[in-house]
């Protein structure tokens, strides 16, 4: 692994006059990745070390140095969080920010597969399943097979869908999820990867997607020469919030979608990940700084929400 030796932050001092006082409202680290410029930058925040004032205050500032907010991309965990943070830049400089794009990982990937899906030739328009969709349809596929010879040990439908999901927001092969996760179904893994397999081939037959799908397809168009490049033109301003919580097909979609340029700034916090059950991998994180070229790495230290008792 690169090694990364952290400096002490120069000063950081707005370029120009703005309408928000910057300066006046952030600490040297919030407002030294506020100003971070061009380049990847990795901005690792404890709990109330104000991570969320910090995005809000970057995004208001790119608008007001003049950067078009439909090209500002901030991918977030929830929908809430996303519009809260776009609300509060908004507020800062009256509505200029409300065209930002923003929202989790799966929608961004469903308005991008939409808005391209027309441009695929002979390509028909799809539909999302929810998770219960996803179960009735694995279970329609599980029925055509006959899993007689193994009794009880044959996975339910729900176990089929984890383990598909898990293959694929792990990038991982499904025999090796199936290995290593689901080690008392290794006697049956071929009968496993079958029935997957018709599962994935009905939803193409249906032209349906499950959430897992979404994410599938926009590392796909995020990769390609054509709708790649649109995307990576468009979205010249990138930010990420809850790093650590991303797992490897979101960290994948992350760096083609940043590009050669890297324009690129994740804020998480390495000491900590809830979302390992859906494939989140913490070293996705600890390993940004050197897999990004030129990475800035600051950290937010000082807290805003416990008392000193807590902290120690």
């Amino acid at each position: 692994m690169k090694k990364i030796t952290l400096r002490p932050s120069p000063q950081v001092i707005p370029r120009r006059a703005y309408s928000i006082d910057y300066a006046g409202t952030l600490n040297s680290e919030q407002l030294r990745a506020v100003f971070h410029e061009h380049g990847p930058a990795l901005v690792l925040a404890g709990a109330g070390t104000g991570k969320t004032r910090t995005l809000t205050y970057r995004v208001a500032r790119l608008v007001e140095d003049g950067h078009d907010p439909s090209r500002i991309l901030l991918l977030t965990f929830t929908k809430r969080a996303a519009q809260e943070m776009i609300r509060r830049a908004s507020t800062l400089l009256g509505g200029r920010c409300d065209k930002v794009a923003g929202g989790t990982f799966h929608a961004f990937a469903w308005r991008t597969i939409q808005r391209f899906t027309p441009s695929v030739p002979n390509s028909a328009r799809y539909t999302v399943m929810d998770q219960s969709d996803a179960h009735d349809a694995m279970g329609l596929v599980r029925s055509r097979f006959d899993v007689r010879e193994f009794k009880r040990r044959f996975p339910s439908k729900e176990a089929l869908q984890a383990m598909y999901s898990k293959a694929v927001n792990k990038a991982r092969p499904l025999s090796d999820i199936i290995e290593l996760e689901y080690p008392g179904y290794v006697d049956c893994s071929d009968l496993i990867v079958d029935v997957i397999r018709a599962y994935t081939e009905y939803k193409t037959r249906h032209n349906l997607l499950d959430y897992d799908d979404l994410l599938l397809r926009l590392l796909s168009l995020s990769r390609d020469s054509t709708i790649g490049g649109h995307l990576r033109h468009q979205y010249s301003m990138i930010m990420v919030d809850e790093y650590q919580d991303v797992n490897p097909i979101q960290h994948q979609i992350v760096r083609s979608l940043a590009g050669e340029k890297g324009n690129v700034l994740a804020v998480g916090d390495d000491a900590q990940s809830i979302y390992s059950f859906r494939g989140a991998d913490v070293r996705n994180i600890r390993s940004f700084a050197g897999e990004f070229l030129h990475c800035e790495v600051i950290r937010l230290e000082e807290n805003y929400r416990s008392t000193q008792e807590i902290l120690d």
